[in-house]
């Protein structure tokens, strides 16, 4: 592992161009450009909030912070670890013709998404000032969740990317998964308000941590307490250890299936 991050490192002009690449061709087609970063969290918040707040009348006050300061962490690994999922496959001549490191174009896609995500933060800002919710000081604490965050994503990815090459079932399957997993995922309701039985599939989801880091210095305007981030890490650097054994075990075999 360290052999191949020092050979990341070597690489580096890469991953920026890379990164920079990702960026331009995921909004290269579309009207509003980079603005859907930013308009995508907003539309689905509309949406949530009709159904969770105003039909299904879920007990949570100002709503729209409450959903976007858990949703706007839970759609960067959904998206990052989806675009990873397939990503290679997009850079199959340039596999074909030179030696990479492959972990790079799986790690640039996920650069690249935590870059979406700084720039998402911008719409929920203006939303806190709109609804009148505090900014406190506890908002410095973002980064650290928005880095461990990208950390289990890249896990996630590592592992997805050269399974998908070598099995084409992955991709629809995992699409799936998600689906599951956002609403197994405290995002649009409280840990509250789960019933007793369900508890277990709450606790042991990776992502009820990594939203509660998230939405904590948000919402409610405190640090998370040593146990979420505590376990947030564990999954968080387990995940990534998994996927790169994975992914240093089986990428050998990409440049002959892609």
């Amino acid at each position: 592992m360290l052999t191949s991050l020092r050979e990341i490192i070597r690489y580096r002009s890469l991953l920026r161009a890379l990164v920079a690449r990702e960026l331009k061709v995921r909004y290269k087609r579309s009207f509003f450009g980079i603005a859907w970063t930013m308009l995508h969290p907003l539309m689905m918040m509309l949406v949530f909030t009709l159904v969770f707040a105003e039909i299904l009348k879920v007990p949570v006050e100002h709503f729209t912070v409450f959903f976007m300061s858990a949703y706007l962490l839970w759609n960067f690994v959904a998206q990052t670890t989806s675009w990873s999922a397939g990503g290679l496959l997009g850079y199959a001549p340039l596999m074909r013709k030179v030696y990479v490191p492959k972990a790079v174009f799986v790690i640039a896609t996920v650069v690249a998404g935590l870059v979406n995500l700084v720039v998402s933060l911008v719409p929920l800002a203006v939303l806190m000032l709109v609804v009148h919710h505090p900014m406190r000081p506890s908002l410095a604490f973002l980064p650290v969740s928005m880095l461990l965050a990208a950390v289990f994503a890249l896990g996630i990815s590592l592992l997805l990317a050269p399974l998908s090459i070598l099995f084409a079932d992955i991709v629809p399957i995992y699409q799936i998964v998600l689906t599951a997993w956002l609403y197994v995922t405290p995002v649009m309701y409280t840990v509250e308000l789960v019933p007793a039985r369900f508890r277990p599939l709450v606790d042991l989801n990776p992502m009820t941590y990594f939203v509660e880091l998230f939405r904590a210095p948000i919402f409610h305007g405190h640090v998370p307490t040593l146990s979420t981030l505590g376990t947030a890490s564990a999954f968080a650097f387990g995940a990534l250890v998994l996927g790169w054994i994975v992914f240093d075990r089986y990428s050998d075999r990409v440049a002959y299936h892609v």
